[in-house]
């Protein structure tokens, strides 16, 4: 819009100069050299930007990461690592006719390691690395991300050869951004410009090439991929990089942990249980934020109460300045009993972590263990979850006689099990379609499930009231107990 704008009030004022009788070629002079001067220092700035991409193959130049240095990947940094042949066993590639790889996508959630993965991979190869973002090569200028990706290949080659490396990796984050599917953005074709010069950069590699360049990009969102960036010959290995599992886990914490003072009775292990679901970039700052406790008070080693300190500040966020009243956090303790009485009669051992601690959004909190890790659910599992959410309520309904909105979010999250157990053809209903199948049928079976684990839940309520207001007058005088301490006090009642 302003360039029409700027193009019509040019032209005003060009058609008013040869009305008054004078000479226009003065203006036009500067004007051109107003652009090109322009065009020069843009030309410049892009490769001032480029200048400062990080690169390895230098010694002292940049940090080296290595595979070793990552932990929690294991079959991700072996299938990596295959791929990564391709480049070092050049003659063995040549003798048997392999076509060397392109491009090599990473895909999986935030802060499982893609970044960390692809320098490892500059290390293992030996090559020039050249790290940038998706979002860095998209401008309101037409042409201009497209003459960024060109001056990026460009460089990669010309490092690898002033170094003397036989191979250069680009290493694109953020890929959705840079290559997402073309057609979207009717508005300007920059997005679209910049892709294509991508690809045809890409196709450009060539096997005989004295420096062989590698692509490897990264993202959490491969379903916004263009699919000509997907196709064999460009990005020709997909790799998932996912969230670590409990063995994982643990090696993160030896990683992050191997040069801070950790106390002798810290058992790591039980850390990574209580840690389902923590990418490599939580456990990273669990260890930090331990740290960070143990420095708040003094001390000079970093406990297990610092740890499990720091996974409900990973979790929840810091602890709030602002306290219930006294009969708010009666409230709450009872609440946070109900989920765990509960959770330990449908699921034993379950139980990792009580506490009233305000925190976030969260007035109080029951962390589940993470000892039985599951992957695929089945209908009773998704039910008896349902029924740990419903818990808390209904322990208020026990005790004071109604509910209170600290249970919303449980609520919510019921709702959407029991929409899931729907969806998954594991209710009475069968294997449906929710567009075809009538709206009051799947209302009546998403009611039939609510109210079963409603009813089920007040009855083990109403069996084991006593366990409850105990469980809950504890929570309330400690403000946080364990899972081993919950279970000690089921057993002395029972």
């Amino acid at each position: 819009m302003w360039k029409e704008v700027t193009i019509g009030v040019l032209a005003g004022i060009f058609v008013y100069l040869l009305a008054l009788g004078m000479d226009p070629a003065p203006f036009l002079l500067l004007g051109g050299i107003f652009l090109v001067l322009r065009f020069y220092i843009q030309g410049r700035g892009v490769e001032k930007n480029l200048e400062t991409l990080e690169y390895t193959g230098e010694q002292g130049l940049a940090s080296q990461v290595t595979f070793a240095d990552i932990g929690g990947q294991e079959m991700a940094k072996r299938e990596l690592m295959e791929a990564l042949n391709f480049l070092k066993e050049e003659k063995k590639i040549k003798d048997l006719g392999i076509r060397p790889l392109k491009g090599i996508l990473l895909s999986g959630p935030p802060g499982t390691g893609k970044t960390l993965m692809a320098k490892a991979a500059a290390s293992y190869t030996d090559s020039i690395f050249l790290a940038s973002s998706g979002s860095e090569f998209i401008e309101m200028y037409a042409g201009v991300g497209a003459q960024r990706v060109r001056q990026l290949f460009s460089r990669a080659r010309k490092l690898a050869k002033k170094h003397g490396k036989k191979n250069a990796i680009i290493f694109l984050d953020e890929l959705e951004v840079l290559g997402g599917k073309r057609g979207k953005h009717t508005s300007h074709l920059e997005y679209d410009q910049t892709l294509n010069q991508l690809l045809v950069e890409m196709d450009g590699i060539k096997p005989a090439e004295d420096s062989k360049i590698l692509v490897i990009g990264a993202t959490n969102r491969a379903d916004l991929l263009d699919e000509a960036l997907l196709r064999p010959g460009r990005f020709d290995r997909q790799v998932r990089v996912d969230l670590p599992e409990k063995e994982g886990r643990l090696k993160i914490l030896e990683i992050h942990t191997k040069n801070k003072p950790i106390a002798s009775e810290v058992n790591l292990e039980k850390i990574a249980e209580d840690t389902f679901g923590f990418s490599g970039a939580h456990l990273e700052s669990l260890v930090n934020e331990a740290a960070i406790l143990s420095f708040r008070i003094g001390k000079k080693e970093i406990g297990e109460d610092e740890l499990e300190e720091a996974i409900d500040k990973v979790i929840l966020g810091e602890k709030l300045e602002r306290r219930p009243h006294r009969e708010e956090l009666q409230r709450v303790a009872v609440h946070e009993a109900g989920h765990a009485l509960i959770s330990e009669t449908v699921r034993p051992n379950s139980v990792g972590h009580l506490t009233v601690t305000s925190r976030g959004k969260a007035l109080g909190f029951m962390r589940p263990s993470g000892r039985n890790e599951r992957y695929l659910y089945t209908k009773e599992y998704l039910e008896d979850q349902i029924a740990i959410f419903l818990g808390g309520a209904m322990a208020e309904e026990a005790i004071y006689g109604g509910r209170s909105t600290g249970a919303s979010n449980d609520f919510e999250q019921a709702v959407e099990l029991t929409r899931q157990i729907i969806k998954s053809g594991l209710s009475t209903l069968g294997i449906i379609d929710e567009e075809y199948t009538p709206k009051d049928k799947i209302n009546e079976v998403f009611t039939q499930i609510l109210a079963h684990q409603e009813e089920r839940v007040k009855r083990i309520m109403k069996d084991k009231i006593e366990i409850l207001k105990r469980v809950a007058d504890l929570l309330f005088s400690k403000e946080k107990i364990s899972g081993e301490e919950f279970r000690t006090v089921l057993m002395e009642t029972a």
